[in-house]
């Protein structure tokens, strides 16, 4: 059987979504949207231990709301989670939301990543993160940057800068999966040297580089954290989350799509080591864009399987794609390689 990429490699390959991307390079900071043309199903699973997020519990397989307007990824820690506000702002102003009598509410869940002390200027006089949210609504298409780029402008893994990365896959018989994801890990993408990625057995042509599996790869302690030398390492200990959209278009029940976000953290785990600790907010939403008979168990097997490799793709391209700023603390993988 033959897997090819979609063909913009993004989540937005799958048929029904858009991404929009906001950022402020003096803030080093930014919000990403995730938006269908129309509501679509949605489920989460949380795997750190230290998540940031919002409106999440609804998305529990067994709660009555069974689709969502958006989700929302964003830099800003607590105070990044208002993105999603202004983002609900800007879908009530297009008449978007679930019907509550004569009023709709817009359905905006989200998760954050800890960038307070990355080197971006964070003395604000008002949060902002609502108007990075709208902006980055605004700015939603089927095209978009990874990177250094909306809610990974300013994430740092351990031994690079972090980022957006986004890709996707196209099973033999055309259901199409998507990931989207921001890395800002405790643990590396790179094995010791930092050259090699441990996606690599999953890469796609050369989408991250093409540089193959480390040769010498072994479990072995891993270089020491550059983050944690920058930022000191109580600092660093407090600042670790990976968040990721993964995505289909596949018609999935909500309990299919909590199940595609649990099969996805297997992607996680092969492209961060190391990844889910403590310390890390680690989590997946799950998304269906299908319409129609849900999938099968045996027909949805395929699919969990391509979420966990197609994560893995994103989360090497995000930090293949980041690129230098002014005020980093420490380098991008390109600078290295």
């Amino acid at each position: 059987m033959t897997y090819t990429t979609g063909p913009r490699n993004l989540i937005t390959d799958v048929s029904g979504l858009t991404v929009g991307n906001a950022q402020d390079e003096t803030l080093k900071s930014g919000s990403t949207v995730l938006l269908g043309d129309v509501p679509f199903t949605a489920s989460v699973h949380v795997m750190g231990g230290g998540p940031g997020t919002r409106e999440t519990d609804l998305l529990a397989p067994d709660k009555t709301v069974q689709q969502v307007d958006a989700l929302v990824l964003s830099g800003g820690s607590a105070f990044g989670l208002d993105a999603c506000s202004g983002v609900a702002d800007a879908l009530r102003d297009a008449g978007r939301g679930f019907a509550v009598g004569n009023v709709t509410v817009p359905i905006v869940p989200g998760a954050i990543v800890f960038d307070l002390i990355n080197g971006g200027d964070k003395a604000w006089g008002a949060n902002p993160y609502p108007d990075l949210g709208r902006a980055a609504y605004n700015a939603a298409g089927v095209d978009f940057a990874i990177g250094t780029a909306g809610a990974g402008t300013g994430a740092m893994a351990a031994r690079q800068k972090g980022g957006l990365g986004s890709a996707s896959v196209v099973l033999p018989d055309g259901t199409t999966v998507g990931a989207l994801v921001v890395v800002n890990a405790l643990g590396s993408v790179t094995t010791p040297g930092d050259r090699h990625f441990w996606a690599a057995p999953f890469e796609m042509g050369d989408e991250f580089g093409g540089f193959g599996p480390d040769p010498d790869v072994a479990y072995t302690t891993p270089d020491p954290s550059l983050k944690e030398q920058a930022m000191g390492l109580h600092a660093a200990k407090g600042a670790n989350t990976t968040i990721a959209i993964v995505a289909t278009d596949a018609p999935l029940t909500k309990t299919q799509c909590h199940r595609l976000a649990v099969n996805a953290h297997d992607g996680m785990a092969r492209a961060i080591v190391p990844s889910h600790t403590p310390l890390d907010g680690d989590l997946v939403f799950g998304v269906s864009t299908g319409t129609g008979a849900p999938l099968d168990v045996a027909g949805y097997a395929p699919v969990g399987a391509a979420a966990a490799t197609c994560l893995s793709r994103a989360i090497a391209r995000a930090v293949y794609a980041a690129t230098p700023a002014a005020g980093d603390l420490i380098p991008t993988y390109g600078a290295a390689n």
